[in-house]
């Protein structure tokens, strides 16, 4: 069932409309009606139509200017005008404002259904496009290429939960089923004065003398990929201006898979010298027992090409060549830290533990020393802590008072009270800061109230003056105050300005459209359509009526 709004200022045409037609017959339901332009767009807004039907000549804001707002503001809402024969000028401005469909007057009530039928075959042809599973399929089959080397960019940018690894690398092809895995990366070794051959017409320009990182680049993951499928070992894509080697090993034998890696990166050496005629420096990172803690791979083969300025380019260089590299705990990253800050601060308590299950998921406690596990829960403490100092939270209530609550980590028997812990204080955090958070909302709208009591005979205030004031977003500010009022901006502004008015109605001798102009309103006749739409009457039979006359 499509959703259409009634927007027409002359009542028995609009009832006769919504009456003389069996909408839900042809799939419509009629949500609202509404008298006028500028009561249309809170309607719009508030129940997102997929059609306006909507008269040209109408008071405060014409049928045009609606369409114009509906197209700013809700593109993909199909617009039918309703058109006198003298008005057909304005019909071909519509035209201009892609005006789906339009009507002229006198028109029956078969015409409307013809063109409302119009309409919904496109609707339906809209939907049929989003929801074809053909098209969404091709779509996908063509973008998964670039899926699939994001994926393994994110494997070595940062620590990935393992559900996803295991879920993604299934739904992008990549086998990453094993029981050891290492990080390698390729940098093409700089070159001086590259490019200078471009400038000699008569000499052929080689890859090396082209100066094109870009193109070198891809030359070099050619090779690099044929040599990986020669093999049958490991996974190649670029990362950033690197290629990247992933090696995944079913054997349990570090020593197996550094010696198929190395024995890789060297081949693919040899023939970019051989063929590009190009030199490159190649650093293999440390073997780890999960592909969650390939990231920490990448990062010691990043480091192990540092050592370039002492051993030379043209090199593959294993960091535990150069540098004592003993089995370690899973790092507590930045990353790391900004997702379990993030959940605490707007996440939900299930969220939680799986943050915490996947902090812990990559420590050995038979590799991880009592030292090492205790600067790793401090670090986690710190960042709880730091977050409740950001929001205000009283640490004491968290985790008790002074530095020896601490202490109470020597307390733990086990990884998993030490879980139970973490998760229990974060829980208090949490909770912490969503009341803090109501409060804040609460009293950010006490201050919108205020002003808008205190400002409302203003004729241009606005949501964005209100936000301006309270150096906040509009977007912001109109979610919280919709959800802590029950009613949006503008229907609260205008209640107020009503309010006012009848209070002066019942006090002064000023007339309604003095009235209209003291209370904030520009035009005095949508003052009194206004007043009548929220009382049943106008503002002069109010005055009588409350006066006893």
């Amino acid at each position: 069932m499509f959703k259409l709004i009634l927007v027409e200022d002359e009542e028995d045409v609009r009832e006769g409309m919504a009456g003389q037609i069996d909408w839900a017959r042809y799939g419509f339901e009629v949500v609202e009606q509404a008298e006028n332009g500028k009561e249309a767009t809170e309607a719009i807004d508030r129940l997102l139509p997929d059609v306006v039907v909507t008269d040209i000549q109408m008071p405060f804001m014409n049928g045009l200017q609606l369409a114009e707002w509906i197209r700013s503001h809700h593109p993909a809402t199909k617009i039918i005008i309703l058109t006198g024969y003298d008005e057909f000028e304005y019909a071909q401005q519509a035209i201009k404002l892609q005006i789906d469909e339009y009507i002229l007057k006198p028109f029956s009530s078969q015409e409307l259904i013809d063109v409302l039928l119009k309409v919904k075959v496109t609707l339906e042809a809209e939907i049929a496009e989003k929801e074809n599973v053909f098209v969404l399929s091709e779509h996908y089959r063509k973008s998964l290429p670039v899926l699939r080397e994001q994926f393994l960019s994110s494997l070595v940018s940062r620590r990935l939960p393992s559900a996803e690894i295991a879920a993604k690398s299934v739904e992008y092809g990549i086998i990453l089923a094993g029981e050891r895995f290492q990080s390698s990366v390729i940098r093409v070794d700089n070159i001086r004065g590259a490019g200078e051959a471009q400038q000699s017409a008569h000499k052929p320009v080689s890859l090396r003398d082209t100066g094109d990182h870009n193109l070198q680049l891809f030359a070099v993951l050619n090779i690099a990929e044929e040599i990986s499928e020669k093999h049958a070992f490991g996974r190649v894509f670029i990362h950033r201006d690197d290629v990247v080697l992933l090696s995944v090993s079913a054997s349990g034998d570090k020593g197996e898979i550094t010696g198929k890696t190395l024995e890789i990166l060297e081949e693919i050496r040899l023939n970019v010298q051989r063929f590009l005629k190009l030199t490159i420096t190649a650093g293999a990172g440390t073997v780890c027992d999960s592909p969650a803690l390939l990231f920490q791979s990448f990062e010691d083969a990043r480091q192990a090409l540092d050592y370039r300025l002492i051993l030379g380019n043209n090199k593959v260089i294993w960091i535990e060549d150069v540098e004592s590299r003993p089995s370690r705990m899973l790092a507590y990253d930045e990353l790391t830290q900004q997702s379990l800050i993030r959940t605490i601060k707007l996440g939900t308590v299930q969220e939680l533990k799986e943050v915490v299950e996947e902090l812990f998921g990559g420590l050995d406690a038979g590799q991880v020393s009592t030292q090492d596990y205790q600067i790793f829960l401090l670090e986690i403490i710190t960042s709880i802590l730091r977050v409740a100092k950001e929001s205000g939270s009283e640490t004491s209530g968290l985790i008790g008072s002074g530095i020896h609550s601490l202490l109470d980590m020597n307390q733990f028997n086990n990884m998993g009270e030490a879980k139970q812990w973490i998760i229990a204080v974060c829980t208090r955090l949490m909770n912490s800061i969503a009341l803090e958070r109501q409060s804040s909302y609460k009293q950010l709208i006490d201050q919108a109230k205020e002003y808008i009591r205190s400002h409302y005979e203003e004729s241009d205030i606005s949501i964005g003056k209100v936000c301006q004031q309270l150096h906040i977003s509009t977007g912001y500010f109109s979610s919280i105050f919709k959800k802590e009022m029950k009613m949006t901006f503008v229907s609260y502004l205008l209640q107020i300005r009503l309010e006012a008015a009848k209070e002066l109605l019942r006090s002064t001798e000023l007339k309604a459209f003095e009235i209209a102009e003291k209370i904030g309103f520009a035009d005095p006749n949508y003052f009194s359509f206004c007043f009548r739409k929220k009382y049943g009457q106008s503002p002069k039979e109010y005055k009588n009526s409350s006066r006893g006359g």
